[in-house]
């Protein structure tokens, strides 16, 4: 096999999106759209990803990181001056480059291996990646001869009546042999309305010097979509993830409402977990089977065991056993560890803290910089007190804890083993194991006294 080469265009600003956030950045199904690209690239057997930065180059770089090169169109003046931007990287090797445009969130990896495949399998030295569609309007033409080979590309305010009846589109992904594209990007003129240097003028170059250029037709249109504004943003979105959540369901997922479900690229779900309306699942998000996640819950960078419920709730960047029941409305804030069988309920918030097995905050609390053993009962309404204005502090409860209702745990504190803490206590002190602490006012009653308040009034 010849060597191969990527080139992923990624410099235009995309004014069209109308944001301060640079165009190949904005996220379909939760992950930047140039970062979708490179990742199908990347599982192709490339020597070399080189990425064409422009507008923020910086962001790009930080987001790609050492997947790929980078060079640095200043300018943007056309696609075949972007291309020439990888001069120093690639001219004069060997193999194939393909080249490919970092706003086509949906292409696929298995489309581009394909074309790859027909462009050595017919020894051309392009091939264009090509659709069919309905509706071609706007898109540039392909025209074949009479042995299937491409004749011409032909942009649509340039084609005849004849020629725009032709269904067949130009995509913008091609591949080239690389030393016979960069010998014909010397030859690019910007001689047009634009002034600008265009690779589809390559292919024109190259059938004009005896050369085979062929072209792949995907038989999905929809991948080939580049976003070029808001509307085709949502328009990447919703084909994504409905490509996401059938392969979910193929693999035994139920997904009770695939239309008001967002299931990010990366997540991975086991079979016969059932997922709610309004759920979203991003990042690096791992669910094991017999779960139930949902209604309208939010999970992030989070791995969750077998059998665990999570019910109108939100969890990011923590590690949730099996068999946990979670919510509803309960808050799992990052670097929080909870072990198997633990219950978080309505209105508890988790922070940076770890749950030993079997332990329960049922309702109304907030734990956060703690360290829970296994068969804890934390009473409603109580609170781990962490931070003093300036630092966090710890709070440890170990195995077999009673914390009562509304009880306040003022780190750095330990509450020892099998203890219980009465409720309503604010407890400053470590707490010996199997002790009771009752840290509060003694109460006084004044009998009669509301009379006296009523007179005064």
């Amino acid at each position: 096999m010849s060597k191969r080469y990527a080139v992923i265009l990624a410099a235009g600003q995309g004014t069209r999106m109308k944001s301060k956030l640079y165009k190949v950045l904005h996220p379909v199904c939760g992950k930047p759209m140039v970062q979708h690209v490179a990742d199908q690239v990347s599982n192709l057997h490339i020597n070399e990803i080189v990425t064409i930065i422009g507008h923020g180059a910086d962001q790009v770089k930080s987001q790609l990181g050492e997947q790929s090169s980078y060079c640095l169109q200043e300018e943007q003046l056309g696609t075949a001056h972007a291309v020439m931007q990888a001069k120093d990287l690639l001219e004069g090797k060997e193999g194939v480059t393909l080249v490919v445009c970092g706003d086509t969130p949906l292409i696929k990896s298995e489309t581009m291996e394909r074309l790859f495949s027909h462009h050595e399998e017919t020894k051309a030295k392009a091939t264009v990646l090509t659709a069919y569609t309905e509706d071609p309007t706007g898109y540039g033409r392909i025209i074949r001869n009479d042995h299937g080979f491409v004749e011409k590309i032909v942009e649509h305010k340039d084609a005849s009546d004849e020629e725009r009846k032709v269904k067949e589109i130009n995509t913008g992904t091609y591949c080239f042999d690389n030393q016979a594209l960069f010998e014909a990007l010397n030859n690019v003129s910007n001689e047009n309305v634009q002034g600008e240097y265009y690779l589809p003028d390559v292919i024109e170059i190259l059938k004009n010097a005896g050369e085979i250029v062929t072209a792949y037709q995907t038989d999905d249109f929809e991948e080939t979509l580049g976003v070029n504004d808001r509307v085709a943003l949502s328009q990447a979105e919703k084909i994504l993830r409905k490509r996401i959540n059938t392969l979910h369901m193929r693999n035994g997922v139920g997904i009770i409402d695939p239309e008001n479900t967002y299931i990010g690229t990366d997540v991975k779900i086991g079979s016969d977990t059932i997922i709610h309306p309004g759920t979203i699942l991003n990042g690096q998000t791992t669910i094991a089977s017999d779960c139930i996640i949902g209604p309208n819950t939010e999970i992030k960078d989070c791995q969750i065991g077998e059998g665990t419920v999570i019910r109108q709730s939100v969890a990011h960047d923590s590690v949730i056993g099996a068999g946990v029941n979670i919510g509803p409305f309960a808050h799992i804030r990052p670097q929080s560890q909870i072990d198997d069988e633990v219950k978080i309920g309505n209105f508890v918030e988790i922070k940076k803290a770890s749950f030993g097995k079997g332990s329960k905050a049922s309702h109304l609390s907030y734990i956060g910089d703690a360290e829970v053993g296994s068969d804890v009962n934390i009473g409603c309404g109580s609170i781990t007190v962490n931070y003093d204005g300036k630092n966090k502090f710890l709070t440890k409860i170990e195995d077999h804890v009673f914390i009562g209702c509304n009880s306040n745990l003022v780190a750095p504190v330990t509450i020892g083993k099998g203890a219980y803490v009465a409720a309503g206590s604010t407890v400053t002190e470590d707490v010996p194991g199997n002790a009771l602490t009752i840290a509060r006012a003694r109460q006084v009653n004044k009998e009669n006294y509301a009379d006296k308040l009523n007179q005064k009034n």
